[in-house]
Parts: C-alpha cells; structure tokens; sequence
C-alpha cells in the first residue's frame, strides 16, 4: 500500500505506539524514510552488531549488549521533516520527545542555528623564560604554525575544514610562574575528529619548543567544544500548551518558574540539564557519536560563569506566548572509522538524513530543547511520575511472559486495574491467553471499543488446499481468533474519513473514483454500492491481523467495514451481499481472488469451499464439523507477503505449462478431500502427513521463503505433526498441527525471532 503525503507530514505518524514493530517499519519504508536495502536489514536483524566486528572495536570483547532503537516523530527542524533515530533504554523518553515536537510544530517548528564545527587542540609548554614575549611570538608567526598543522591533514583543507586560528593563553601556576598554552582551532567539517585535531597537535610540538624555549607537555583535544555551538528555539502560543486540566496560561507560567528554579540552584540545574541530555545522548548514541564527550562539554558549559546554571531559557513572550532557547556545545560527525564500523550506526544516519555535521547538531539541538520542554510541562501539570505509569507497565507485562500476540491488551488492562505489579501481569497474560483459545470472553482492549460483534470481520487460515483452489480445486479455512473491528460515526466534516492507528492509516476518501489509491478504491466500491458517498462519516478500524501475512487481513476489513456501515446506517444487509461486496473489494487487493477469505470473513465458520471454475458458476461452501477442536499453531514470519503477487506469479507458470500445473492443482485437490475425512474421525497422524505434502507441492510452485522454511522446519524438529505455509505464501505465516506440544512449538518459534499463537479449529 502506498499512502501519498505531503512533505510537511512526512514525520507524523497517527498511534504510531500501538503499532506492531513490523508494522512501524513498514510505514516508515512507505514513507520514504528507508531504503528497500535498508528495510530488508531492520525486519532481518541484520543491521545488529556481531561478535566478531565488536571484538575489533575494543579490548577483551566476550559479547554484545544490545539497546532499543525507537525513533522520535514529529520533528520540524528549519522547516525541514526529521524521524530522529533514538537509542535509549530509559522508559518514557520517545514518548514525551514525540509528544513535544508535536506540540512544536504546531507552532511552526524549531529553529535552530550552528557555528562551524570546531574542535581545539592544546599544546601545554611548561619552563618557557619569558611566558609573555613567548606568547607574543606565538601570535606573531601564527600563519607558520597553522600552516604546519594544515600540511598534516590537507585532505580535510580540500574540503574546507582544517586548522582556521590560533589563541595563546597564560595560567598561573601554584609553585611560581606561568604556564602557556596554544589553542589551535580546527575546523573539522563532518568528521568528530579527535584523531585528526591530536595528530595536529603532536605536529606543531616542536615547532612551538623552538618559538618559546619551553618544552611541550600535554597535547591532545578539548572536549570543552565552546566554538561548536548550537543555538535551538521555539515559540509555543499558550493555547498549544492547554490540557489535561491545566489553561495555556497556567502551564507557560509554571515552565517559567521551573526554569528560573534551574537558573538559580545549581542542585536543579543538574537534574534540569539532564532532562536535556537525556534527548541528546540518545541521538549520539544511535549517530555513534562520543557522547561522554558531549556530556563533558554540556556540564562544563553550563558552568562557564562560574556557577553551575540551566542550558535553557524559558520565558514570556511579548504576545503572552511561552519561548524556549538552548544554547550549548555540540561537537558531532557523521563520518570516520568509528561511524562506519557499526552497521546500526550507518543505518540511523541513513534513516534520519542529514547530510553535515552541523546539521546533525542541528537535529540534537531541538531534540535537547524538547526534551527540556516535554520534562518540564509533565513538572508543572500532572507530575513526572504518572507519565510513567503505561511505560512501567511495559516492563512489568514483559517480566509476567507476556507475548508481542497479546502484549498490548495485557499493558492496557493492567493500567486499568492500577496494580502495576508483576502477580497482577501473570494474572492477566492467563487470561488473555484463555481468551484466545475461545475458553472465555473477556472485554475487548481500550483501543478497541465495546461495539456490536457483527461489525467485525474473520481473520483466517487455509488449512489445505491455498493457490489450487484459484482453480477450482477444494480448500479448507477456518476462523481465528484475530479480527478485525470497525466503527462508524456521523461528523461535520464534509467528507468520508479512514483511520486505522494501529497501521498508522489516515486519509479522505477521493468522491472521484480516478483519484484513489488501492486503499481508497477498496473503500470507493463499498460507499459507491451503497450509495454513501455524499455522507460526512468518520470510519476507526481496529486490527488485530497482523497486515500481509496470509491470515486474511483486507477481506476481514472490508467485511468490518461493511458491516460497521451497515449497522450505522441500518441497512439491513443480508451475509450474502456482506460476502459479495467484499469479494468486490478483494479483486482490488488481490487480482484474481479464490473468494475464500471473504467467505470465512463474513461468516466465521470452518468450511470446505469451492471457488466457481465455469463462467457463471458460483462458489460452494459447506461447514465442517469435527468431533473436537483441532489443536494448531500460527508462526508469523514477519516478512510481508502481497497475496496478488504470488497469485500471478502462480498464473503466469501455468499459462507456460497448463498440463503440468493442473496435475499439481488436482494432487492438492485430493489432499483436502482426504483431510476432511481425517478431521472428521480425528486422525491427526493422517492430518499432518496431508500437511506436510501439501506444503511440498506448494513449495514446488515457488510460493514459499527461507522464513516459512525454517518455521516449518522448527515446528516439525518440535514435535508437530504436521506444517505447512498458509494463505499466499512469499514470507506471511505458516501453520503447525501440535496435539499436546503446543507450548514447545510455539517456544522454539519466538526464540528463533518469530512470532507465534496457539488457536483451536473446529
């Protein structure tokens, strides 16, 4: 699906936290912010740091720790859209520096200025006769000194960087006399250039001896970057800062006299600044940047008057508005060994495009300020501590076992209850897990509100008998229980409106049918059906099937969608055109569809289908009925699949080659019938062994991936009797028949990277 933006939306993304990992970086591919190369790295894993880099890194390497990569959205910068890679592992930070920016660029952004990124060497000279005339002469012959250094490193000159002045100091030493030291100023372009500024400074050592009559002790960089500064601000009017119970008025007031606070009290203005660098170092971390060394140079600018004081300044504006400035050091590179050496650290980059280091300074400049503004507003409204609830819950539901399948619905009922406790978790996960299996009901997650169940669609799984029965070949599906649910709402806004956060969807539906994308033609056809298109309605859709991953997911949409209009408006639809207006709508998403998944979505039932072959032959559906559940597993490899893709691919080798394909299709044919006789006495030996070849001759059609292999071949080395992939094929899911070994399967799956479920057919 490709969603057209703006330039000035690219950065924002709608419930971007409630979506799945996955899903959060198919978005941010769609949007433009990654390469294919690059997507393909962060689905894979392969962009993590390996042993055997790291052991070339640094001393005594035994392994590598790894930390979350979240990505700050909302980011308006000079006018420019930025996703701002973070690495952090402290609960809260990205929320509250997404939620910031946010509020930001309502106010037209952040402008942000940078001086040329300079670094200074020192040379120390010590025993120097006469300190005075040694420093006079220094000063004199400068050129001779700054040409020296130049001729060390002339690539960086080439490049408009390199050794630009020379300052001279004098410090009194305890025990008598001065001590003089050479400031050499360096411009190093994009690199952090600690190496380079050294290699300078050993350079014009003797050079120096010989000026002064002194002998050179230490030389090597400062990290007291106060020629590398930036300079972030922002204007927030107070009717942005209005909410949760507090005027615009109040909170500017209260951010003021925080501020002051830090201003005045050195005890403050260290927990103050850290707020800040909380937002910076996360950035230089996920740069690869040294952000000991911006720490250093933060902490000793904020303390160049003397006194310890706050980095920022917030204050009232002449129009009542509140104002933010933060002014600090900021020494970055975006290139070097160090960069380069760490394949995260190039994909960050990449991912957050800038392409200088001032204008990476740029970046971590707002940042910082945001941070500083996010932290002290949750100081001056609700307090620090509740905005920590949800993520400390986070944490807690991970400790209880808590699975990606169910996380968020055990994290939103958990806050419900209060009791952020890890007995309370376990609880919960128990629960949830029931609910899954059809053991109970419970109530439905916060984000999915308590609507009329027919307004919902089917997820599901083909048992035996997917791409045959295109057809005209038998296949089995079932219901499961993932669905999805949709709501529909009379507005003012002139216009048909989707959203689905959970996939961080957001749009108007196009009233010209040649205007629409493959999204919005699905939904074109079901308004122009029914004959709603000139209607103001807000559709908010709620999936809980992951997207592109053979379980059903546009059919069980479509049908919710339909069926959430139908209960809004009362139209008295009957299944059988719920069914046959999202067919309609999976030729859209498909092509050439079976029919199938339309049909277990709109009626949830176990079933033996046959598409139509003939022309005007329509489609037969029979129920099945076993003598007791079927016990399976879902394994979700995570790799997208476009159902239209594997289709056509599957059509084209059969108009090369009728004959053999056909062959292909009637074995597959015969697989289901017999299955179905295996379902119905409860052989599942005979069951599995009907998988497994099954999903031979699917492999034989090249609709399989190394994914669905290795979770096929995990789910039988467990103990299942039988696997194989379901729905399109090219990467989605598999499925696993585990009669009493469930838990094992499942198990060896999530450890492997994938995720699974446990469900029960029948």
């Amino acid at each position: 699906m490709s969603i057209e933006r703006s330039s000035a939306e690219r950065s924002r993304f709608p419930a971007f936290f409630k979506l799945s990992v996955s899903d959060r970086v198919r978005i941010i591919h769609e949007r433009g912010w990654l390469s294919d190369a690059d997507y393909q790295m962060l689905i894979s894993g392969e962009h993590t740091l390996k042993v055997h880099k790291a052991d070339k890194m640094i001393e005594n390497v035994v392994g590598v720790m790894g930390l979350p990569i979240g990505l700050g959205l909302n980011f308006l910068v000079n006018g420019r859209d930025y996703v701002v890679p973070l690495v952090v592992e402290e609960p809260s930070i990205v929320a509250a520096l997404s939620s910031a920016a946010k509020v930001v660029r309502g106010a037209s952004g952040f402008q942000v200025e940078s001086t040329a990124p300079v670094l200074i060497g020192q040379v120390q000279v010590i025993g120097a006769p006469h300190p005075a005339r040694a420093k006079a002469v220094l000063l004199q012959r400068k050129d001779e000194l700054l040409n020296l250094a130049n001729s060390l490193h002339p690539q960086m000159v080439a490049r408009g960087g390199g050794a630009q002045d020379m300052e001279v100091r004098l410090h009194a030493r305890a025990e008598g006399g001065d001590m003089l030291v050479v400031h050499l100023l360096v411009d190093t372009r994009d690199a952090m250039g600690a190496n380079l500024v050294n290699t300078m400074c050993e350079g014009i050592a003797s050079l120096v001896e010989s000026m002064t009559g002194g002998r050179v002790f230490l030389r090597i960089l400062s990290n007291l970057t106060d020629r590398a500064l930036v300079r972030a601000r922002c204007v927030i009017p107070v009717e942005g800062l209005a909410g949760k119970g507090h005027d615009g008025e109040e909170v500017r007031d209260g951010i003021v006299l925080a501020n002051e606070f830090a201003c005045i009290d050195p005890y403050r203005a260290a927990t103050h600044n850290k707020g800040i660098m909380n937002g910076v170092d996360a950035v230089a971390l996920a740069s690869g940047n040294d952000w000991r060394a911006i720490e250093a140079a933060a902490h000793a600018y904020a303390a160049r008057g003397g006194r310890y004081t706050a980095l920022t300044r917030w204050y009232k504006g002449e129009q009542g508005e509140l104002v933010g400035e933060l002014d600090m050091p900021m020494k970055v590179g975006i290139v070097g060994g160090s960069l380069q050496s760490n394949a995260t650290v190039a994909l960050n980059l990449r991912l957050l495009g800038v392409k200088s280091a001032c204008e990476l300074a740029e970046v971590m400049g707002a940042v910082g300020l945001a941070q500083n503004f996010s932290a002290l507003r949750a100081l001056v409204t609700e307090g620090i501590q509740h905005g920590h609830m949800t993520l400390h819950a986070r944490s807690v539901a991970i400790a209880a076992g808590a699975t990606a399948e169910i996380f968020d619905t055990v994290v939103e009922r958990l806050v419900e209850t209060g009791e952020i406790k890890i007995w309370k978790a376990r609880e919960i996960v128990e629960q949830v897990r029931k609910e899954a299996r059809g053991v109970s009901v419970g109530a439905v997650t916060s984000d999915q509100p308590a609507i009329d169940q027919r307004a919902c669609g089917h997820g599901k799984i083909i048992l035996l008998g997917e791409h045959a029965v295109v057809y005209g070949s038998h296949a089995i599906a079932a219901p499961v229980p993932l669905a999805v649910r949709a709501t529909a709402q009379d507005t003012t806004s002139g216009g048909v409106d989707m959203l689905i956060p959970r996939w961080g969807v957001e749009y108007r539906l196009q009233r010209d049918p040649a205007h629409r994308d493959s999204l919005q033609r699905s939904l074109g056809i079901i308004f122009d059906a029914l004959d709603l298109t000139e209607r103001s309605v807000r559709i908010e859709v709620f999936p809980s099937v992951p997207r592109a991953m053979g379980l059903g997911g546009s059919a069980a949409m479509a049908v919710a969608v339909i069926r959430a209009l139908d209960q809004h408006y009362r139209l008295g639809l009957r299944d059988e055109e719920v069914n046959a207006l999202a067919y309609r709508c999976e030729e859209v998403a498909h092509g050439s569809p079976s029919g199938i998944d339309n049909t277990v979505a709109t009626y949830g039932k176990l079933v033996l289908y046959k598409r139509g072959w003939q022309p005007n032959e329509a489609p037969t559906m029979r129920e099945l009925a076993v003598p007791k559940p079927i016990p399976i597993v879902i394994g979700i490899s995570r790799k997208e699949s476009l159902t239209a893709v594997t289709v056509g691919k599957v059509r084209n080798a059969w108009q090369r080659n009728s004959t053999l394909y056909e062959g292909i299709f009637h074995q597959i044919d015969e697989l289901v019938l017999q299955a179905v006789e295996a379902m119905q006495v409860q052989d599942l030996e005979r069951l599995g062994d009907l998988m497994n070849i099954c999903h031979g001759l699917l492999n034989a059609l090249r609709v399989s991936s190394w994914e669905v292999e290795e979770l096929v071949q995990i789910a039988r080395e467990h103990g299942a009797l039988g696997a194989k992939l379901t729905g399109g094929g090219g990467g989605g899911s598999i499925i696993a028949l585990c009669p009493g070994n469930r838990d094992k399967v499942v198990a060896a799956m999530r450890d492997a990277g994938y995720q699974a479920m446990e469900v029960e057919i029948g």
